[in-house]
């Protein structure tokens, strides 16, 4: 699509947008060289991260300890020049340990006593909800209104937390004893479910070389958060065909077992299939897919490439499934290859 295309299908008057595009395409590629010089390979992994950033939603990360979840996230924080909180979720965190809390204090010139608001760790930009299986679901019900809402209630009285706001959550898939699993409502409120994997030998190589020396990086900002804010609204303008609305409708309904759309095995394989959330959020994860790699379009290879993050957490496998080792992700490739897109 050209630019005088582009211009006309957002109907701006100037060609403020199509720079924006430029800028963003120019600054994805200077936050990739930024994040290569701490985090070795993971490239799906940054840019599902940034792409979900960019759509205003909340990712949850899951991998074996390790990884560099942690680090990865830090490290966009610094580039983004973004403030950044870390909280480890342990079984006796309580919703105020997160939110913050009323303290009573004493004024000494008056003598009276006030209660004064004491901000918890959730008024950052970027949270790292680590582990967030550990916790009660009280807790995860505090961080599930800041995800949401975008504001914490304390008392009678609601504070908004600072704009941008992400939450990026981690689990381990290989410890579940003793843990809160998240009930499907709530998971359906994160954007991506990205799997983070082990790294190829290559990459393991350079990792221990680069941890084991005195290597330090020296990282540049790329992108403030009034530019992250600005470009958060441009994503939203983005042009779509009809025939990729169809793909991404036609995708997320085949996951729905007893619907018409479903093929025969996501009626054996599949107990719940997704939402609307996932229609909604693979048009908005193409949108920003395209404008990353500098196009002025979403195309339904965009709404391909995002379909596993977005669907394998909204795909509830039967027993059946489960007792043959089919996970969502094989139900949602194996979709990719039979439901093809219609020509626009």
């Amino acid at each position: 699509m050209s630019e005088q295309r582009f211009l006309a299908e957002i109907n701006v008057g100037n060609a403020d947008d199509v720079t924006a595009v430029k800028n963003l395409n120019a600054a994805y590629q200077r936050m990739t060289q930024q994040l290569g010089r701490v985090i070795v390979g993971q490239q799906h992994v940054i840019e599902q991260v940034l792409i979900a950033m960019f759509c205003k939603g909340h990712c949850l990360l899951v991998g074996v300890p390790g990884l560099a979840k942690t680090l990865l996230i830090s490290t966009i924080s610094r580039v983004l020049s973004l403030s950044f909180k870390r909280v480890q979720f342990t079984p006796d965190l309580m919703p105020s340990d997160i939110t913050g809390t009323d303290v009573l204090e004493e004024d000494r010139t008056t003598g009276k006593r006030v209660f004064r608001f004491v901000h918890g760790p959730l008024f950052a930009n970027m949270i790292l909800a680590d582990e967030i299986n550990r916790t009660p679901p009280k807790t995860q019900a505090a961080l599930l209104e800041a995800m949401q809402e975008h504001m914490v209630t304390c008392g009678e009285k609601t504070y908004k937390l600072p704009e941008p706001f992400f939450v990026l959550a981690t689990q381990n898939p290989i410890e579940q004893e003793g843990t809160y699993p998240l009930p499907e409502a709530q998971l359906d409120r994160f954007m991506f479910n990205i799997t983070v994997d082990y790294p190829s030998a290559d990459e393991e190589m350079q990792i221990m070389k680069q941890v084991t020396g005195t290597y330090e990086a020296d990282l540049q900002t790329a992108l403030s958060g009034e530019d992250i804010a600005r470009l958060q609204a441009i994503v939203r303008r983005v042009p779509v065909a009809d025939h990729v609305y169809q793909y991404a409708r036609d995708l997320s309904r085949a996951t729905r077992p007893g619907q018409n759309e479903a093929p025969d095995f996501v009626n054996e394989l599949v107990h719940w299939g997704a939402g609307p959330r996932a229609s909604i959020y693979l048009i908005l994860a193409a949108k920003a897919r395209a404008i990353l790699h500098g196009r002025y379009h979403a195309t339904t290879e965009d709404v391909r490439e995002m379909a596993l993050p977005v669907l394998r957490h909204r795909i509830i496998t039967t027993f059946n499934a489960e007792a043959a080792g089919i996970s969502s992700d094989e139900v949602v490739l194996r979709l990719l290859s039979e439901i093809r897109a219609s020509a626009g």
